[in-house]
């Protein structure tokens, strides 16, 4: 029911999982990730724990292969699964059970496995495999690439609904909780599209870009970037980007007034300043 991809950046020793699926809410239930650890897929008759268990495996040191197939071995329905992981150092493992629903199975490489069941054509694999390959730049566009290659080749026999991407950093140092991406598209008629689009403005907000095309019709990042324009001396040039806010919303405006009390800008009447009504 599932096309999913796992990978490690060997470069940023980023980890990230990606999947769409027609099924509500694929994010909650597919991919999982820990930085520095590992990223796993888990799909077809889906059993949650193995995202989980993988992944407390993946951390005291265990091979990938041999913790999958220890838990599979535990598992008395193995054989309706489909798991893949990768883990920190780029080793993988991926099972396919002999009674997942055609088309399925999986490729695997250096770094990487993408693993999809209930796919209308058997040349899906290879098309993800292909695209994981050829796609540049960092983690995230690679995984999204092979799940658009997926679907060019028709992907899931049921059509679409839902798509999710994780992220993690190849640091263990980091925070476990800490997640580089970590975006879902519960219900949408083009998940892919619709996850691409959230991960540019994630992109932006990460960066950020203010002035970035993926936040255009957002203010939430225009409206903070003003207040660093006011806070460096430029009143005029931050009540220009407030303005057109403060016109979609008088809460906007009301914030302002209320970011002294919290520390968030000095309280010597920047406030008034920025809020004053110039109409």
């Amino acid at each position: 029911m599932t096309y999913s991809v796992v990978a490690r950046d060997p470069s940023t020793g980023e980890l990230g999982v990606a999947v769409q699926s027609h099924f509500l809410g694929v994010g909650a239930v597919v991919p999982w990730a820990r930085p520095g650890v590992g990223a796993v897929a888990t799909q077809a008759m889906v059993q949650i724990s193995y995202g989980p268990k993988m992944l407390d495996l993946l951390a005291a040191g265990r091979p990938p292969t041999e913790a999958l197939a220890e838990l599979v071995a535990a598992d008395d329905g193995g054989e309706i699964r489909q798991v893949a992981a990768v883990d920190h150092a780029g080793r993988v493992a991926t099972h396919t059970g002999s009674r997942c629903i055609a088309e399925a199975g999986h490729r695997a490489g250096d770094g990487w496995s993408v693993q999809a069941n209930m796919m209308l054509r058997p040349t899906v694999l290879d098309a993800m495999a292909e695209a994981l390959a050829a796609t540049t730049g960092d983690l995230a566009p690679r995984l999204l690439a092979a799940l658009d290659a997926a679907e060019a080749e028709a992907g899931d026999i049921r059509g679409r609904q839902s798509a999710a991407i994780v992220v993690v950093s190849g640091d263990r140092e980091s925070p476990p909780w800490e997640r580089l991406y970590d975006l879902r598209v519960e219900d949408h008629p083009d998940p892919l599209v619709e996850l691409r689009r959230l991960v540019a403005m994630h992109r932006a907000y990460r960066s950020g870009g203010w002035d970035d095309p993926a936040v255009a019709h957002n203010p939430e990042l225009r409206f903070w970037h003003a207040l660093r324009v006011a806070a460096d001396g430029d009143v005029d040039e931050a009540r220009a980007i407030l303005d057109p806010i403060y016109a979609g919303g008088e809460g906007w405006r009301e914030l302002v007034r209320r970011l002294p009390g919290a520390g968030v800008i000095p309280d010597d009447g920047l406030a008034a300043r920025l809020t004053d009504d110039r109409s």
